[in-house]
């Protein structure tokens, strides 16, 4: 599996020789152990790998007793592990790190002794129990790893060639032409199987989607698992609000409603539930902002958002979970675009998810009224990439079906003069400008 975060990987090796350690951090089963693994392979003389979900007796004796002596430490975790390193050109691995929060403190007098080079891999490891009782070490930098984007995925089915080609016709303006039905082919069965590695990988053995689902609810029962070995004291409000995720997804207006788990909720009971999601990396949580501006996070309404899956492959096994697996007439309609349900659902959350992939925070905007003229609801919006004195915001428009109004967008624009730079429309059909919009192909939207 090729990853781009194996470039980040690479990066930091070079450029900071040691000097910082790097946390990659991300969902449980994203990849992080995987392609670290390569890269130790790949990049070192040699490298020794400590999994504390798998830690022996003796390995763990050497963190408990010697962790805070290093050369006693370094000394004993060669001969235990079986593996001699060797300065400035090996790589030590703290895999599933949360586990022994020890280890990640130490990070602190491990990289001033300066000899290796320091990996951490983590889920959770931003979860309020896992970091109560150390000091976060300032030598460390956090990487994000998410689920496997598009481009990952035409990699992964041996497709070289076709992301080049959406790359410079996005880039150049132009039309995809005949190439548009293939991609959206192709992008469908990866909005259907998902970024999940494991999903992915069953995708290229058999083609099957119904075994993909397989391994899809397999992931699921691990999250589950996860939020009843993890969270403490309100464990039934985050498996309340993880359950209604589709279903407030499935509406028209997308904004998260308290009042659909229990009646009379109050945001700050569950806000909690939320944040351990959020924490988790299982969910990816769009804010409300009530100004479009640089700085978007400053009118950031905390209250009033929408909750996504942070991978769309997984929400359409969770969706659809009135039976243990689903059949292959399922997905084969999906794949037609023949199913009776609200694609809006899918296509935003890919949407969202495709935003997070490419470094962005997620916002929209959304103003009620009595007035129906005044009304408007704004899917998401992006910085453009080099900011100016006026029209810095993007608004984006996200559509699933091929006939469709946007007048949200065009009242945006009428509403914000000074801010919107270009209003894009996502759709799913090819690249075309009109009326000072650009409608582009959904497949096109991490090259916003």
């Amino acid at each position: 599996m090729k990853r781009k975060i194996y470039g980040d990987l690479l990066k930091w090796k070079n450029e900071e020789r040691g000097a910082v350690a790097l946390l990659v951090e991300g969902a449980r089963r994203v990849g992080k152990s995987y392609v670290v693994e390569e890269f130790a392979k790949n990049e070192y003389k040699s490298y020794i790998l400590v999994d504390f979900a798998h830690i022996g007796k003796a390995l763990k004796a050497v963190f408990d007793e010697y962790l805070n002596e290093t050369d006693l430490f370094l000394m004993y975790l060669q001969n235990v592990a079986g593996v001699q390193l060797h300065e400035r050109e090996s790589l030590i691995i703290f895999d599933e790190v949360q586990l022994y929060p020890k280890a990640r403190q130490a990070i602190k007098h491990l990289v001033a002794d300066g000899r290796y080079d320091y990996i951490e891999t983590g889920s959770l490891v931003s979860i309020t129990e896992n970091t109560a009782d150390i000091l976060i070490p300032s030598e460390e930098r956090s990487l994000q790893m998410n689920p496997m984007d598009f481009e990952e995925f035409l990699w992964a089915i041996g497709d070289e060639m076709t992301w080049p080609f959406v790359k410079h016709c996005f880039d150049n303006q132009l039309s995809m032409g005949p190439m548009h039905r293939k991609v959206m082919t192709l992008f469908r069965q990866y909005l259907i199987v998902g970024g999940m590695p494991q999903a992915v990988v069953k995708f290229i053995e058999t083609g099957n989607f119904q075994q993909v689902d397989v391994v899809k609810r397999d992931i699921l029962s691990l999250y589950h698992k996860s939020i009843d070995k993890h969270v403490k004291g309100y464990t039934e409000k985050v498996k309340a609000v993880w359950e209604q995720i589709p279903g407030e997804l499935q509406k028209h207006e997308k904004k998260f409603k308290l009042a659909d788990v229990e009646s009379g909720a109050r945001y700050r009971s569950y806000e909690s539930s939320f944040m351990w999601l959020k924490d988790a990396r299982f969910v990816n949580v769009c804010y409300n902002v009530t100004e479009p501006q640089v700085g978007m996070k400053l009118k950031r309404d905390a209250q009033t958002f929408k909750c996504y899956m942070g991978d769309t492959g997984l929400l359409i096994a969770h969706a659809f979970d009135e039976k243990q697996v689903q059949g292959e007439e399922l997905y084969q309609k999906l794949m037609l675009d023949k199913l009776e349900l609200n694609e809006g659902m899918l296509v935003e959350n890919i949407v969202a998810q495709m935003l997070v992939a490419s470094g962005h925070s997620l916002y929209f905007y959304s103003k009620n009224s009595e007035v129906s003229g005044n009304r408007m609801e704004i899917d998401f919006l992006v910085e453009k990439p080099t900011l100016t004195n006026a029209h810095n915001i993007c608004p984006l428009e996200v559509k699933s079906g091929k006939n469709y109004t946007f007048s949200s967008i065009e009242k945006f624009r009428n509403r914000f003069p000074n801010q919107v730079h270009i209003p894009y429309i996502i759709h799913c059909m090819d690249y075309k400008e009109q009326s000072g919009y650009r409608f582009i192909p959904i497949y096109m939207t991490p090259l916003l």
